[in-house]
């Protein structure tokens, strides 16, 4: 009789490159023959992909990886990947000894390798794995995520990401349209650290519009996530707005312009405005999503009226609030007039207060409009103006077929969330 497969469940921590380097991860295992199961007990191989962005990132990847220490079989293997492999190694392998391996990026994930950790004398003998260009499966989902660049090569000052993540690293854009058209989805969400820098790497300035309208001619819906705003040209604007889905994820991280400086980025709170009213005049029903700092060194009253202002001004559909997180080997990391932490959580306390009325006000005002939504689960679309797993979603019928386009009108909002109707061939109104 044969042998039964070997079975492996790996969890996910962090953010969507994250997930599709965890996708590109099941792909091996899946042609080395093993087995996917929906828990760390029933696995014989146990992979923890870990965040390292933030304290409360790196805290929560620990704590991942003792519980399921404490979940698995004897005989099972626990591997862990990721950022915190990466950024950490030898210190991380030395730290959680339960761990078989700690496998930084490039170092295959399997059964067959004897434990072993980052040390420089045994990377030479591990081969090398292209985590960026490896395939993957289909996606489950009506839609997926897809990384089209890894590391960066700005030097914002809170950032640790170009240490671990490397220098930006842009994929051939025949690669990516493959991926694209393997993994048979509706919506295509393309993601990286600095995604409108796309071929910067390799002279090919601007790229990222011809790569945009290839990508939007394979699928039906094309999102971009993390745009810089020093790169969100016209013809980029114009790309985006050809796709149909007039959304922009704007990294912007703070609007006072010397708190911005002190950061190591570009732009101001005048100039950010500007941008997005231009793209309000070329698209009235664009949504826009950003996220800030809150507590950057040296941030002072002042700085945080003018973000106070700013967002009342900007009326954002969607923002994400960060308390600064001092990293090791980061510019910030010197710098004098810390923030107490006390003062953070305030100031992100007023801020949050802020954007979560503007949100609700602006779902408010959709009520009694129509939209198209994907259905992604039953019960539960997304229009144009959310982004999965980020944003708000529309509650719609569990009878509607998932993966497929409808029309809907907006029946009640909910702060983030939308309920929705659709007539049935009978003129009968199916909601939720």
């Amino acid at each position: 009789m044969a042998e039964p497969a070997k079975r492996f469940f790996i969890h996910t921590l962090g953010c969507p490159k994250n997930q599709v380097d965890s996708d590109k991860i099941v792909g091996t295992l899946l042609d080395d023959g093993m087995e996917p199961v929906g828990s760390a007990d029933a696995a014989d191989l146990i992979v923890v992909n870990t965040c390292a962005f933030i304290d409360e990132a790196r805290e929560e990847s620990i704590n991942t990886i003792l519980a399921i220490e404490d979940e698995r079989s004897p005989d099972a293997q626990l591997v862990v990947t990721g950022c915190m492999a990466e950024r950490y190694g030898d210190e991380l392998a030395d730290a959680l000894p339960e761990v078989d391996q700690v496998a930084g990026f490039g170092v295959p994930v399997n059964l067959t390798l004897k434990p072993v950790s980052l040390q420089l004398e045994a990377a030479p003998l591990l081969p090398k794995l292209d985590l960026l260009n490896l395939r993957r499966p289909p996606s489950a989902l009506p839609w997926a995520y897809v990384k089209i660049a890894e590391g960066c090569d700005r030097n914002c000052g809170f950032c640790a990401i170009p240490s671990f993540r490397g220098p930006q690293n842009s994929r051939e854009a025949d690669s990516i349209l493959r991926e694209v058209e393997e993994l048979d989805v509706r919506e295509v969400v393309l993601v990286a650290q600095d995604l409108a820098s796309y071929g910067k790497d390799r002279g090919e300035r601007g790229s990222i519009v011809s790569l945009v309208d290839k990508v939007a001619a394979a699928v039906d819906r094309v999102r971009l996530l993390y745009l810089y705003p020093s790169d969100l040209t016209e013809d980029l604007i114009e790309a985006v707005l050809a796709t149909g889905v007039p959304y922009f994820d704007l990294s912007l991280q703070h609007v006072s312009k010397p708190h911005l400086r002190r950061m190591r980025r570009w732009g101001d709170g005048d100039r950010f405005l500007e941008r997005i009213s231009r793209i309000r005049e070329l698209a009235p029903d664009a949504a826009f999503r950003s996220n800030f700092i809150v507590g950057y060194p040296g941030e002072t009253e002042d700085d945080q009226a003018q973000l106070v202002q700013w967002l009342e001004d900007a009326q954002l559909d969607w923002c994400g609030l960060f308390t600064y997180s001092k990293e090791e080997g980061t510019y910030a990391a010197d710098l004098d007039n810390e923030v107490p932490r006390n003062l953070m959580v305030e100031r992100h306390a007023e801020l949050s207060e802020i954007q979560d009325g503007i949100t609700a006000a602006h779902n408010d005002e959709m009520v009694g409009s129509r939209l198209r939504i994907l259905v992604d689960s039953p019960g539960v679309g997304r229009s144009h103006r959310e982004a999965p797993e980020i944003d708000g979603v529309v509650h719609v019928s569990e009878d509607l077929a998932v993966g497929e386009f409808h029309e809907v009108k907006l029946l009640w909002s909910d702060g983030p969330d939308l309920g929705a109707t659709i007539e049935s061939l009978s003129g009968q109104a199916q909601s939720k």
